[in-house]
């Protein structure tokens, strides 16, 4: 399994999956459909699937055009998101092939958007899996709460993807990482893993590079939200459960000008 990141728009990243003994491909939220196809095409790939993670324009916004360009392709989408262009609609646990070595597992992980789907995909033994997370999970943060609540998006980060095997390779929707590990430095000033990953991160954008992909025990270590289980956190903003500390960091995140 191979997985290329391809930016897009002014801060999102579209992902190319690829099953390399077929050099059968996915593409996750292929906004601009060209440059993937582009892609796909200098590395003699044959596009077989797009797992979209919800209906926002940014992410399910090419579908209609790749079906044009790639006759045939099949898009994925959560039944719940009325998704642009979806011809096979996924739920919970719904599970797709992709080449001779490729699984991807559905995860609804609803907040972001009601019908939200991150894609849990492996490859070969001995290979380290990947999970697609759109805009529910970014690294050190996560998505506004639009369509869901707090208790939906603690459900989704800290139960359904935190419960994810640790050196899963966390591949999310957008460049955001160094504002949100600046953010995360007000909730947890003292933290030695944050300050790290935050210079590691600004090295990063300085030399033009992305900060993806991130893994579940990096974002266990150093993301806000999914740190909302920790007593410690909860009492640095004085509140007394994972799901409250959940909403107050939103809270706080949404009203930050840092």
């Amino acid at each position: 399994m191979k997985i290329f990141h391809v930016p897009c728009l002014e801060d999102n990243y579209s992902y190319l999956i690829i099953d390399e003994s077929t050099k059968e491909a996915a593409v996750v939220d292929p906004v601009e459909p060209e440059k993937l196809v582009d892609a796909a095409n200098e590395h003699g790939l044959h596009l077989k699937l797009v797992l979209t993670t919800h209906h926002h324009w940014d992410h399910a916004g090419g579908n209609e055009k790749i079906k044009e360009m790639v006759p045939g392709i099949k898009v994925y989408g959560g039944s719940l998101d009325n998704v642009k262009g979806c011809t096979n609609k996924v739920e919970n646990g719904d599970k797709v092939s992709l080449g001779a070595d490729v699984n991807i597992l559905a995860l609804h992980t609803p907040c972001h958007t009601k019908g939200h789907i991150s894609y849990y995909v492996t490859g070969k033994e001995g290979e380290d899996p990947a999970v697609f997370t759109g805009d529910t999970l970014f690294i050190a943060g996560c998505g506004k709460f639009f369509e869901g609540t707090a208790e939906q998006m603690y459900q989704s980060l800290c139960v359904t993807l935190g419960s994810l095997p640790k050196p899963t390779q966390v591949y999310c929707g957008h460049e955001y990482t160094v504002k949100n590990l600046q953010f995360a430095l007000t909730v947890e000033p003292d933290s030695v893993k944050i300050q790290e990953k935050l210079s590691w991160a600004q090295k990063q954008r300085r030399a033009g590079l992305p900060t993806i992909p991130s893994t579940i025990e990096e974002e266990i270590e150093t993301n806000p939200f999914m740190r909302a289980e920790l007593p410690d956190v909860q009492a640095k903003v004085g509140c007394h459960s994972p799901v409250e500390a959940l909403r107050k960091i939103r809270l706080m995140k949404d009203n930050w000008r840092g």
